[in-house]
């Protein structure tokens, strides 16, 4: 999968969720390390995309 199909799926299943979801569960839905999902969230909060998160929710 290329980053930018990967970006496109974390997104997809984020609104998919709708409510806090942990990364850990995002990442194993993704089949990505945390620190790859992490790294992906701040590039999609970079390009403007309205992505909050919280230590210990979700």
């Amino acid at each position: 999968m290329s980053r930018s199909e990967r970006l496109l799926a974390l997104i997809q299943c984020l609104r998919r969720h709708r409510r806090p979801v942990s990364g850990q569960a995002l990442a194993d839905e993704l089949g990505i390390s945390i620190r790859t999902l992490y790294r992906d969230i701040a590039t999609l909060q970079g390009q403007g995309a309205p992505i909050e998160g919280e230590a210990g929710v979700g």
